[in-house]
């Protein structure tokens, strides 16, 4: 087949699966790929079963099931004070990275530029390439991963048609300011330029912090797409729903795409997602049940020789492993899934350039069992 050409031609295999496949392999601890080892809510459960039960099993309509889109903009309407429209403003995607994918898809073409800050979710400079987009990359460094907005500023070109954001940001657990926004805006005024912003991660915040969203600002508002995810929300990431939100012009294009990408998104669960947006606090209460969990790991931690990394956001962690090994990250989280049995995941598999902080990810969505098992391996870690 040397007649194929590889759209990807530089592209592998996921660090997520190798690294889950390594675990497995050596029967590790896995806190690499970012999935609870705990089940969603029983009457989340019963609710699909019940839509099963009724009948609600063939398609759903393309752009989603209209309840479920209603209660999302009643949602979005409480939490942050925006009205999006359910009919033309609000799509259900088969999980956030189809959506990230589709608008994409939706507004770059050949030869058009997109920023994106490094550490950063290893599906977007791919998805930017296949539609023949330039990924623009701005990395930024432990252990605060400031954005330089000056640096973005001098980055923009005429063909800069798309900013990628992520707050709160996977890996770096970092929380985007009202300043960080206030800096974007003024960026992206008077361009032909939309934003893209990955909120999958919006009501895991912790400390007090206040997630805040690009639909809260109005010159970025009207450019945005807005990506969010069910199985964050509720740990149910094997059922891959997620949502759109943009404005109807951005939403008319981003559906064009969607309708012969994936046409419609699982009915049954949809319904019993509509159900459960009513329980509020089942969404609201999320910052304090991870913080929970992240002071649970932060803690055990404090008997190895990582150093921990603030962490304001997320269900992940960054660990210094500076003081036990030299070892490149990646050659670091071989050894430890293969000597000590936990599985981690290497910070420079986010950045396209290779770096080496001497970090690794460390997803903390775990029972306490599981947390307490681990820890305990690593702390028996002082040299590799």
């Amino acid at each position: 087949m040397n007649f194929l050409r590889s759209k990807l031609p530089d592209t592998s295999t996921s660090i997520f699966t190798r690294m889950s496949q390594l675990a497995a392999e050596h029967k590790a601890i896995n806190l690499s790929q970012g999935f609870p080892d705990f089940d969603c809510s029983p009457k989340l459960i019963s609710l699909v079963e019940r839509a099963m039960r009724s009948g609600q099993n063939q398609y759903a309509p393309m752009a989603g099931v209209m309840a479920l889109r209603e209660q999302i903009s009643a949602k979005v309407e409480a939490t942050i004070g925006v009205a999006y429209h359910p009919e033309t403003e609000i799509t259900i995607t088969a999980g956030a990275t189809q959506a990230l994918f589709t608008a994409m898809a939706a507004v770059i073409h050949p030869g058009d530029e997109v920023i994106l800050f490094e550490p950063a979710y290893d599906a977007y400079a791919p998805s930017v390439r296949v539609f023949g987009g330039i990924p623009r990359p701005v990395a930024l460094l432990a252990p605060d991963f400031a954005i330089d907005w000056k640096a973005v500023g001098e980055l923009m070109t005429p063909r800069t048609r798309l900013i990628i954001i992520n707050s709160p940001n996977n890996p770096t657990a970092r929380v985007l300011t009202g300043a960080d926004f206030e800096q974007l805006s003024r960026i992206v005024q008077n361009r032909h330029c939309f934003v893209l912003s990955d909120e999958v991660y919006e009501h895991i915040v912790y400390d007090g912090i206040t997630h805040r969203s690009v639909m809260h600002d109005a010159e970025l508002r009207k450019r945005a797409f807005i990506v969010a995810s069910f199985g964050k929300l509720y740990h149910s990431t094997g059922w891959k729903v997620g949502y759109c939100i943009a404005p109807e012009t951005l939403t008319r294009e981003f559906r064009k795409v969607h309708q012969f990408n994936v046409f419609s998104v699982n009915t049954p669960v949809q319904h019993a997602l509509a159900g459960f947006l009513h329980l509020k606090d089942e969404y609201l209460g999320l910052g304090a049940f991870f913080q929970q969990k992240r002071d649970l790991m932060l803690d055990a931690l404090q008997a190895t020789r990582f150093g921990v990394l603030p962490c304001q956001g997320t269900y992940f962690l960054l660990a210094d492993y500076s003081s036990i090994s030299d070892l490149p990250e990646h050659v670091f989280c071989q050894e430890l899934t293969k000597q000590y049995q936990v599985a981690t995941i290497p910070v420079s598999s986010f950045y396209s350039q290779e770096t080496n902080q001497r970090l690794v990810r460390i997803c903390f969505a775990k029972q306490s069992e599981t947390m307490a098992q681990a820890a305990d391996r690593l702390a028996r870690v002082s040299q590799l």
